[in-house]
């Protein structure tokens, strides 16, 4: 069996003395492995192992979770992969789960713990019903604890309320900066909160640190990133025109806070989703690095159907819904082929490929159409800047203007 690495030892080492802990590892840092090793030495008859759908199910056979903690498994225990969106969704699956723990000594344990949000929401609470019924447990995070601070309440809860010992309010008011905005729709008021900063960070870290393992990712390959330019037919960028136009016109619309702004950029980009030129780019992509080393990564249907009638021995991804907790270092090129708001997905989709067994340098192709709205996505996505933080910045003309 392949050596712990030394992240992995000082993590077995730290966590294995207590019931609770987090691994709040990079992507790519072996949090699988480690967990696994933690399992082996608690005394436990049942492991309940709760993870992303997409990774318990995954698209492309031998990537997911389950392939990745059997290679280290070799004990009788038995062990079960359920995805954290089905404990949400199906009460069958809830009840069933909840059972089947009950009538065991129960580690468990939550992958990628940021999927567990609000404290009020269906799939949290039944998390937490789960966690309290387990004695062992553990969260894996591939995120720094600092990127997530007001996750951390529900995350710990997971683990015991007796970490924090303080309920959400609590929490926010004793570690978040938020201003309260009050907004009048007719005859009805709204409220919101936003966070404008953070507080007595050290105070938190070590209330939790006693219970965390952090790690970075460190390999001796490179990393290639490569933007290539496409271009779009006319009769679409007319059809762009003319949504900006419509959207940017309508008043009414603009009252809907950064809903317009969701629905406007998500209509225009889908236009050119499936433009002939960026195919043209795929195409001169796989004649430099042969297919069987590629993955694609898209947002819309459309474009993934397409692709995958296209290329039909290519893997075709979600770049919603797969990007997190598969391993394809057996590939190490990876095409963003629709691009998207949210940096976390691009940051967690890198490191699928460019993770701890990899053994060449990584390639990491960005297509860019010849209109605005591709360049502020990649502007916003380089600053790390949210699409709901750009729209409340920016005015209906200044709108206009970069769309």
């Amino acid at each position: 069996m392949q050596t712990l690495l030394a992240n992995q030892t000082e993590a077995i080492s730290k966590l294995s003395l207590l019931k609770v802990g987090a691994l709040f590892k990079r992507p790519g840092t072996g949090k699988s492995r480690t967990a696994v090793e933690l399992i082996k030495t608690a005394p436990v008859d049942y492991v309940l192992w709760l993870a992303p759908y997409g990774s318990v199910h995954p698209k492309i056979p031998g990537t997911g979770i389950r392939d990745e903690v059997m290679k280290w498994w070799n004990c009788d225990m038995p062990i079960d992969f359920i995805g954290i969106e089905s404990i949400q969704q199906s009460d069958r699956i809830y009840l069933e789960t909840l059972r089947k723990v009950e009538r065991h000594r129960t580690f468990i344990v939550c992958d990628e713990s940021l999927l567990i949000k609000n404290g009020e929401a269906k799939r949290t609470k039944r998390l937490k019903e789960l966690s309290g019924m387990c004695e062992y447990k553990l969260i894996l995070n591939g995120t720094p604890i600092s990127r997530n601070l007001l996750d951390i309440w529900a995350q710990m809860e997971f683990l015991s309320p007796k970490i924090l010992n303080m309920g959400f309010s609590e929490f926010k008011n004793t570690f978040c900066e938020y201003t309260t905005i009050k907004r009048r729709f007719g005859n009805r008021w709204t409220q919101k909160e936003y966070i404008t900063g953070y507080a007595n960070i050290d105070y938190l870290y070590s209330v939790i640190s006693p219970y965390v393992y952090e790690a970075d990712l460190q390999l001796e390959i490179g990393q290639q990133h490569i933007r290539m330019y496409y271009t779009i037919e006319p009769e679409i960028k007319e059809e762009y025109q003319a949504l900006k136009v419509k959207y940017l016109d309508n008043e009414k619309m603009m009252m809907m806070n950064n809903n317009i702004f969701l629905e406007l950029t998500m209509k225009m980009q889908h236009l050119y989703s499936c433009a002939e030129d960026k195919f043209n780019c795929v195409d001169v992509i796989m004649k430099e690095h042969g297919k069987e080393n590629i993955i694609i990564y898209a947002k819309f249907v459309d474009s993934q159907q397409e692709l995958r009638k296209r290329y039909p021995d290519v893997p075709v991804l979600s770049i919603q819904s797969d990007c997190r907790s598969l391993n394809l270092q057996d590939r190490h090129v990876t095409i963003e082929f629709d691009k998207t708001w949210d940096f976390g997905l691009v940051d967690q989709y890198k490191f699928r490929t460019y993770r701890t067994g990899q053994q060449k340098d990584c390639y990491y192709y960005y297509l860019d159409g010849d209109v605005n709205l591709e360049s502020l996505m990649q502007q916003n996505n380089e600053r790390k800047c949210t699409q709901l933080n750009y729209f409340k910045s920016i005015t209906k003309e200044e709108l206009k203007q970069v769309l």
